[in-house]
């Protein structure tokens, strides 16, 4: 691999894992909230998570790398949500609510970075900027809920 090819699959996988973080944290978050509104925006973003990692591991096979994937993410040690099940020992939606943020902070700071990483190619970096929106976007809105809820 060149290597502009071989740093777009390092920055596609990185974020891949990070997306497939916050997929498995939305998750968690919808099978712990005790509001129902939450429960299916949660359930929801699970998907759309899920949905976004699959089409950055197709953009890494178009660069002839091999894709991060859930198999590789169970030997992680640290996920961006890991303080999601003390927040959920109490059974608080604000505290629920609070780590989500606290991952959704995490994944629009990355995204933003790789947007504007310019020794990704120009195709690769609109890519991510529209995904960057998104992501932004579903940060937002948990931002206006959390504020919400105080």
């Amino acid at each position: 691999m060149a290597e502009p090819t071989e740093h777009a699959v390092k920055v596609l996988n990185s974020l891949i894992e990070t997306t497939l973080d916050s997929a498995n944290g939305y998750k968690e978050a919808a099978e712990n909230t005790k509001n129902p509104r939450h429960r299916t925006m949660f359930a929801e973003r699970s998907s759309k998570r899920m949905a976004l990692a699959r089409e950055l591991q197709a953009e890494v096979r178009t660069f002839g790398g091999e894709p991060e994937d859930d198999q590789s993410l169970l030997g992680k040690a640290h996920n961006r949500f890991v303080d999601l099940k003390n927040a959920l020992a109490g059974g608080d939606d604000k505290a629920v609510i609070n780590e989500v943020e606290r991952g959704e902070d995490f994944i629009k700071a990355k995204f933003m970075k790789a947007a504007d990483d310019i020794e990704l190619p120009a195709a690769i970096r609109q890519r991510l900027s529209n995904a960057y929106a998104e992501v932004k976007a579903d940060h937002d809105e948990v931002s206006r809920i959390k504020h919400q809820l105080q």
